[in-house]
């Protein structure tokens, strides 16, 4: 069973930064693919970046230029640099993996593993 555990949120001025953190544990296969996604209150989970096994990535539009994601496979660990943070930005983060290759990398529906999320609080 594969667990999913994020950190690395907090309270952030806007045009801070964070790097977020996403340890993965109970898995064998090399074949993961994993993605960022974010909820705010009253709000859609939407996809924010994923990226495939090969390193590959894929962003919102919302958050070109300013988060980065990357994964550690030594260390089983997805990471997502967040900068140039905006009150939009606030919302729960949360952790996705999956080992089937994803039709759509940013749609919830393609994950079947979650992590249960880190909060990002943004202070104008």
């Amino acid at each position: 069973q594969v667990q999913l555990v994020e950190s690395g949120g907090g309270l952030v001025q806007a045009g801070g930064f964070l790097r977020l953190s996403c340890a993965a544990f109970g898995y064998m296969y090399s074949n993961i693919y994993m993605a960022w996604f974010r909820q705010a209150p009253g709000e859609e989970r939407e996809g924010v970046a994923a990226i495939d096994s090969d390193g590959r990535s894929t962003y919102a539009d919302s958050v070109k230029g300013r988060f980065t994601i990357s994964q550690d496979n030594a260390k089983n660990t997805l990471y997502l640099q967040v900068n140039s943070l905006k009150p939009g930005d606030a919302a729960m983060y949360y952790c996705a993996a999956d080992f089937i290759p994803p039709a759509r990398p940013m749609a919830p529906y393609e994950y079947r593993y979650w992590g249960q999320g880190t909060q990002v609080t943004v202070s104008s």
